[in-house]
This record gives C-alpha cells, structure tokens and sequence, in this order.
C-alpha cells in the first residue's frame, strides 16, 4: 500500500483538518517549540486563509478567543514609568510561566525572561490581520520606539533587547512590522539598506550576515525588506545575477543552497523572492508542483523532504509539520494553482488580507 498520495493529488481536505488541528492542539513532538506558539498560530491562520477555509473554520467566540489571546502578549510601556520597559514592548511568542492572563496587554514585563521578539510581533500582527481584527488594541508608539532598541549600529536588528543573534531575518520583520503599522519612523532605513548590501556573496545570492554563506531564506528576507523599502534596484549589486542565483536553485522543487537537497520550504523562499523580482514566470511551475506532491503526508501536511530523503534527515519523525505545511501552501498560491487564495510575497499573507488592512486599520485610515 502507498503511504503517500499520487504525486498529482493535492490532499485537501486533509490539509485543511492538519492545520485546523494544529491550530488548537499541536502534537506532542513540538512541545519544546512553545515560545514560538504565535508563529506556530500564524502557519496555521494563514495556511488556512490561503485554503479559503478560514472563515468557516473558526467559530466567532474560538475567533474572539484567539484575538484576545495574541493582545494578551502584547507587552506595554508601564504607566507610571514607561522608561522601565520601553525596550521589552511589542509581542512575545506566549506567555511567560507564571504571568496573570491580560487581553489589555502586559506593563510589568521585566527583561530578561519576558520581552517582545520582533518574529513574533511581526506573526502577532498578521495573525490580527488574519482574524479581521483592526489592530485598535496595538500601541503603535511603542512598538516602534522599542525597534530603535533592536537595531545594532552596523544596521542589522536583533531579535530581542540584548540577544545575541542579529541578521537579515530580523531586517525583514521590522520592515514588515513597519509596513503593517504604517511608520517607518522606528530604524535607520540607511544602515538597513547598507547591511543587506555588505550581506551579498560573491555568487550574488544573499546570507543572513557579511560574510557568510548565501541562503535561500535570506535572500527572500533580503528582498523583501527592500521591496518594502522600495529599494530593490538600488539595495542589490545586481538584480539579474540574483534572479539567476534563485533560478539556479531549482532542481524540480527548490533548494536552499548549492549542493543541498531540496526541500519543500524553498518552494516559497526562492520562489517569493522571484516573485518581487518579477521573474517568477521563469520558474518551471510543472516540476515544482511535483515536488510538493511527494511531501505530503498520508495524514496531511507537508514534510521537509520527500521520503525518500526524510530517513537520511534528522526530520525522520516527522512527516509533516507546520512550517512545511504553510510553505507548501504559500507556494502553491504564488503558483496560482485553483482553489487558493492569491498570496502577498512580501507580508506573505494573502492579498485580500492587505486590502483589509489598508482599508480598515486604524493606522491607514485617512
């Protein structure tokens, strides 16, 4: 008997019971992963914005819970004296041991066990977008003040107030968060655009800091900091070369870096990245297509690597998870395939979900 569906089968409904089941109870293999339960909620959301099916998956009381959720981890300036904690605020990824339970947010948050990560206000915010919240209870000021505290002065952001791990890939989510909350007021756009630059290889795709390895999921992070920047032809040595590094990382599915398997993931950050390079149409949609057909699960969901692959990783036990999930999804929808809901690459939620945002936030409201 098969243990994975045919390679031109697209399993649906299962994917659709997968990411609803993760949504309100993640199997037990991801327990470690608990600070990132608000991204783990925003693979989930959008998985299933992208399926149409959002809507309809959610109750409106599970809907209200899910909104009154993320605020509760929204971390404020304390009142009496907002100098105390201006650098922790935004969101964090879940709440901390022991922390009373707010929907009006937290403003006694004490580093370093309890700050805002820029990922998760950046996967907070989508996911308020997602549920057609308007983003009345996001305290703007001081989400953007508190980025002035993440920014290193080579330009590149980290994740958290005083945390050790600076790249790219928080560039993009204070970009992101920017665009969302319209004020772009909150980093040195120059210093951003200039480590992107210093991060280019000599092959010309793009690492998450100089002097490193060129990635994959750097290089859509890259781009689309920029894209958001509006700064794409002059933030890239050479828009060319880099189309032709991402097209260079097909094999049938994508791969991240040279010599490396694909990798279902890929899918979307190559194909992101193509995508606001305006060069997406190069890709051979027809064998990417077969690709994410071989990681799907019998049970629904995508896996890293088909597999044939999967026992040689260090996924074995896993034949699907989010991430995969989402990313297989988000790729399918950049491809335009039926029955998905058109894709943003560059907030990569879907296009309606932007539309609502500029047309209903309290922050684009004019």
């Amino acid at each position: 008997m098969a243990t994975h569906p045919s390679p031109a089968e697209f399993t649906r409904e299962k994917h659709v019971s997968y990411l609803k089941m993760c949504l309100e109870l993640l199997p037990h293999e991801y327990e470690s992963f608990d600070t990132n339960r608000m991204t783990f909620a925003y693979f989930c959301l959008s998985g299933l914005d992208l399926l149409d099916v959002l809507d309809s998956a959610l109750t409106p009381e599970r809907r209200r819970g899910w909104i009154d959720w993320i605020y509760a981890q929204q971390i404020l300036p304390n009142m009496d004296n907002p100098a105390d904690n201006e650098h922790l605020c935004g969101f964090r990824g879940s709440p901390f041991s022991g922390s009373r339970f707010d929907v009006n947010g937290v403003r006694d948050a004490q580093f370093p066990v309890d700050a805002a990560n820029l990922a998760m206000t950046y996967t907070a915010l989508c996911c308020l977008l997602l549920l057609k919240d308007d983003l009345s209870r996001v305290d703007r000021p001081a989400i953007i003040n508190a980025m002035r505290y993440l920014q290193n002065e080579d330009g590149s952001f980290s994740q958290t107030y005083q945390s050790l791990e600076s790249d790219i890939r928080f560039i993009y989510c204070a970009c992101a968060i920017s665009y969302i909350l319209n004020d772009f007021s909150g980093f040195d756009t120059e210093k951003a655009v200039d480590y992107i630059k210093k991060s280019q290889t000599y092959d010309y795709g793009i690492a998450q800091s100089p002097d490193q390895e060129s990635h994959g999921g750097s290089t859509y992070c890259a781009i689309s900091a920029l894209h958001l920047l509006n700064r794409i032809d002059e933030g890239l040595l050479s828009k060319d070369k880099t189309i032709f590094w991402c097209l260079s990382r097909q094999i049938s599915g994508f791969q991240g870096r040279p010599n490396k398997p694909q990798d279902t993931c890929y899918s979307f950050w190559i194909g992101g990245a193509l995508k606001l390079l305006n060069a997406f149409d190069l890709v051979d949609f027809d064998s990417n297509r077969a690709f994410l057909m071989t990681t799907q699960s019998k049970h629904g969901g995508f896996a890293k690597l088909p597999p044939e692959l999967n026992k040689y990783s260090k996924w074995i036990n896993y034949p699907a998870d989010p991430l995969h999930t989402y990313m297989g999804i988000a790729a399918l929808s950049l491809m335009r395939d039926p029955g998905f809901v058109d894709l943003d690459p560059a907030l990569n939620i879907s296009k309606r979900t932007i539309d609502r945002l500029i047309n209903e936030s309290v922050f684009w409201k004019k």
